[in-house]
């Protein structure tokens, strides 16, 4: 996997990668390996449905740890309270799968690269695997219904 952002660990070992521009971080789920499953979560922190919907992400990060699952948080705070906001709250959390920050802050210029369909409302999730590409613009109420959509994506890898 490659991380072109600038990486930042807090006392808990806790990796905050921070991405300038969008394509940055796209590289990550769409040049990684093809025998991977991405699970793109866009969050942040002000965000309540985000927040709730976090323990389900983390479950699944530390469920599929070992395995071509990779989870990665995409937070969408403000970048003038990354230090000050997300990177306490991270370690406050102890969110253990990747937290991206994204500072690319011209959202209608990627949004559509993320999908078409997408609005911009938080939070939303993106599963890749191989040619498979799912977006889900919604909250997730249960861990199940996350896991559901993770096992759509393992299983159907060449749509």
């Amino acid at each position: 996997m490659v991380f072109l952002g600038l990486l930042k660990t807090n006392s808990m070992g806790q990796n905050v990668v921070r991405y300038e521009k969008f394509e940055e971080l796209q590289e990550v789920y769409t040049n990684g390996s093809p025998d991977t499953t991405y699970v793109v979560n866009f969050w942040a922190t002000w965000c309540r449905p985000c927040v709730k919907e976090l323990p389900y992400f983390e479950s699944i990060h530390a469920a599929y740890k070992d395995s071509a699952v990779k989870v990665i948080l995409v937070s969408l705070d403000f970048p003038n309270t990354i230090d000050s906001g997300l990177v306490p709250f991270v370690k406050r959390k102890g969110l253990k799968a990747m937290v991206a920050v994204l500072k690319d802050g011209n959202a209608n210029r990627w949004i559509d690269m993320v999908d078409t369909s997408w609005s911009g409302a938080l939070p939303g999730t993106l599963f890749v695997h191989g040619k498979y590409r799912r977006f889900y613009e919604k909250s997730y109420e249960t861990p199940e219904g996350l896991k559901t959509d993770l096992l759509k994506a393992i299983r159907n890898k060449e749509l």
